[in-house]
């Protein structure tokens, strides 16, 4: 039966009340061992699958209370083995949390998945550990249980940073030292991964549980510790190891993370709250002696004031003793440039933080950027600029890879600027420009109009630029293109970037398929998913609603079809040029120009095609032009046919003459027309230039296909001197 979320009372109707009764009753029978009367209400038709209150079924019921028996009568009765509860969870999974390898071996022979997850992303795994049981856990890894898969949840809670955790720290939350152990010396789990707030183990040891007490909670710590976990993660509050070492008062745990010589003594929280501030607020003397002891500097913050508060002397004497004077520090009045992070890069101005060089940074949610694989993203400030901070585990190939391909390019004027770059174990910080928005949001925000055009041409001129430092790019993709304060789109993330010696035209390639989806993407404003439009299908559909449809199209395909001749390294450079980043008016003009050539102003098409290249060139067996007159209004065509029209005396003659002057259906014809109309335009009566009005909006209007046709006809004979200048195009 479906589970419909409801609970038993809610799904009762007059047609079916004995029957939830009988399966309310069996769901009973189940939880209090009752076998015989399980046994009974089968033969009387109570449903074997129906669900109680949370999606319970009778199954899942029999695998809480350990009851194999009833389990195997009821899969005999053809009890589902993969249903599942309102959260997900199946009977496999609920046997994860009983521990009874049986049962958990029975699951999977019925069809069950080693790895399957409840709606939390809990496995039966994960589950094993959270409760402690060795014995499932052993079992489920042999069967091939992933030990560091990370907790997998849908799109909202990973936005609420939930989820990600694993079996090794689920155990460490729960105090299972045992389980720990197991997971760590034979299963090899890894104990840096972080969950989706960037804790790792060693954060998930200090959190809080019912059953878990100081005592508890210190030998699992000593155990990571001993096995070299990472101990500058944080929690979600922005506290180190060890200012959570100091919150539950432990004296001991205090000294072993100090003796690590990895954690810096001063470190502040989110809050700007040292280890020392801590100890001192919560009255802890001889945790406070310590850490002064140590190091620990007593000029952060008001640490005279907290005691005076609290009347202790003691402390106060201490405290004085190692320096500490009255008076918090007052914040400094700074404006900085970017408006959309400004009130968290205020906070982070005034905030006390240990600087690493010249690198100051929080690394905590409030501060975060964007998620990476590595590190993530965070704000920061490097020799009191604004900065996005890129942060990698040393030594990694993706973290040599941009950094490299950063320091090579920092002449660019299209990609994000490399300002510095910091170490300090195990993590690289790369401080880059820090940039409001990546394309995905600009497109998104309504309340811009966006340029489509701009952003393209300033996307091409980044991967043009990018390969002639000699890097491909590889990982164009919406996330990657970012908008600065100023409005200038900046090209990010090179940390897949491949030398272009290494395969250069594939490399190539892969970045101009990348263009042609971006394209489609930028001019439907994102409506056409970049994930989902044509990845290699030459002729997928561009909405013909979009703006210059037909150069869009054109443009499109020349990223992978381009024209006989042209080197693919070249062609980006080419493309530049393209009449997709036109202006309307330029490419009027250049279609009066192209009319304007004497080849086509002065001879007859008909009986001249064959003796010039240019005719012969527009004016191919299958132009798409082939009626243009007929699609011109009436009288807009007959007021051309006599463009010096006299109101002299010798107006029959003239009107003699310009009946020999008929436009034929060539194309050449129709670019003859265009610039005669350009010519003469204000010479004409209202009621054409009432048709007209703009003589641009209306050719242009009238013969989409135009321009690129003649632009690719003129290219094909390389007879470029009609093509706009770059200086003219980088003015749009």
């Amino acid at each position: 039966m479906e589970d419909t979320g409801n609970s038993q009372e809610e799904v009762l109707t007059s047609g079916n009340e004995t029957a939830a009764d009988k399966a309310s009753l069996l769901n009973d029978a189940v939880r209090n061992y009752s076998i015989e009367k399980v046994r009974e209400l089968l033969a009387e038709g109570a449903d074997v699958n129906f669900k109680v209150g949370g999606g319970w079924t009778p199954l899942h019921s029999a695998v809480q209370v350990d009851q194999e028996e009833i389990v195997d009568l009821l899969l005999e009765k053809g009890a589902d083995p993969c249903a599942r509860k309102k959260n997900g969870a199946t009977p496999f999974l609920v046997a994860g949390i009983v521990g009874n390898v049986r049962l958990l071996q029975l699951f999977l022979s019925k069809g069950s998945e080693i790895n399957e997850y409840d709606d939390n992303g809990f496995t039966a795994f994960m589950e094993a550990a959270h409760y402690g049981n060795g014995e499932a856990l052993r079992f489920l890894y042999n069967n091939g249980a992933d030990v560091n898969l990370r907790r997998v949840v849908n799109e909202e809670k990973r936005t609420l940073n939930k989820g990600g955790a694993t079996a090794l720290m689920d155990a460490a939350t729960e105090g299972h030292l045992s389980v720990v152990k197991i997971l760590v010396s034979e299963m090899k789990a890894d104990m840096n991964i972080c969950d989706n707030q960037g804790r790792n183990a060693l954060i998930h040891a200090f959190l809080s549980s019912d059953n878990k007490t100081r005592e508890s909670i210190a030998p699992v710590v000593h155990f990571l510790l001993d096995c070299g976990v990472d101990v500058n993660r944080r929690d979600e509050h922005g506290k180190t190891t060890l200012m959570l070492a100091v919150e539950i008062q432990s004296l001991d745990l205090v000294k072993a993370l100090l003796e690590k010589n990895e954690v810096d003594i001063n470190d502040a929280d989110r809050e700007g709250k040292t280890a020392l501030v801590i100890a001192v607020e919560k009255n802890y003397y001889e945790i406070a002696k310590l850490l002064c002891e140590k190091g620990a500097r007593t000029d952060l913050g008001d640490l005279i004031g907290i005691v005076n508060r609290k009347y202790n002397k003691k402390m106060a004497a201490l405290l004085r003793q190692y320096g500490a004077k009255a008076g918090p520090s007052q914040p400094q009045d700074w404006e900085p440039t970017s408006k959309r992070w400004g009130e968290q890069l205020k906070v982070l101005y005034n905030m006390y933080r240990p600087m690493i060089g010249k690198l100051k940074i929080l690394q905590h949610n409030d501060f975060r950027i964007q998620r990476t694989s590595q590190g993530g993203i965070y704000l920061g400030l490097f020799d009191g600029k604004e900065v996005a901070v890129k942060i990698f585990c040393i030594g990694t190939e993706i973290a040599k890879q941009e950094k490299m391909c950063l320091e090579q390019c920092l002449t660019s004027n299209h990609l994000v600027k490399l300002f510095g770059a910091e170490e300090k174990k195990p993590c690289l910080y790369l401080c880059l420009s820090l940039c409001e928005k990546n394309l995905e949001e600009h497109l998104s925000a309504s309340e811009n109009e966006v340029n489509c055009k701009s952003v393209l041409k300033t996307l091409f001129e980044a991967v043009q630029e990018l390969h002639m430092f000699g890097f491909g790019h590889q990982d164009l993709h919406p996330r990657n293109i970012l908008i600065d304060a100023a409005g200038k789109v900046r090209l990010a993330d090179f940390d897949k970037s491949k030398r272009l010696s290494e395969g250069q035209k594939d490399v190539i390639i892969k970045d101009l398929k990348a263009l042609r989806r971006l394209v489609l993407y930028v001019v439907t404003l994102g409506k056409v998913p970049f994930e989902e439009n044509d990845r290699d299908v030459l002729d997928a559909s561009c909405p013909e609603d979009v703006q210059d449809y037909e150069e869009t199209v054109d443009l499109r395909k020349s990223l992978v079809s381009p024209d006989e001749g042209i080197p693919v390294e070249n062609l980006l450079r080419d493309l530049i040029q393209h009449p997709f980043f036109w202006s309307k008016q330029i490419r009027y003009r250049f279609l009066r120009d192209v009319g304007n050539e004497s080849d086509i102003k002065t001879c007859n098409t008909k009986h001249h095609n064959n003796k010039s290249e240019i005719l012969k060139a527009l004016n191919c067996d299958e132009h798409p032009f082939q009626q243009w007159t007929e699609q011109i209004d009436k009288l807009v065509l007959d007021c051309m046919l006599g463009p010096f029209k006299s109101k002299s005396k010798n107006k029959n003659k003239n009107q003699n003459q310009n009946k020999k002057k008929q436009y034929e259906n060539y194309v050449t014809d129709l670019l003859k027309f265009i610039r005669n109309m350009g010519e003469h335009f204000d010479e004409k009566e209202e009621k054409v230039k009432k048709i007209i009005k703009e003589p641009s909006e209306y050719f242009l209007h009238l013969f989409p296909e135009l321009t690129v046709y003649v632009y690719k006809r003129l290219r094909s004979i390389q007879h470029h001197k009609h093509f706009p200048s770059p200086q003219c195009l980088s003015q749009l």
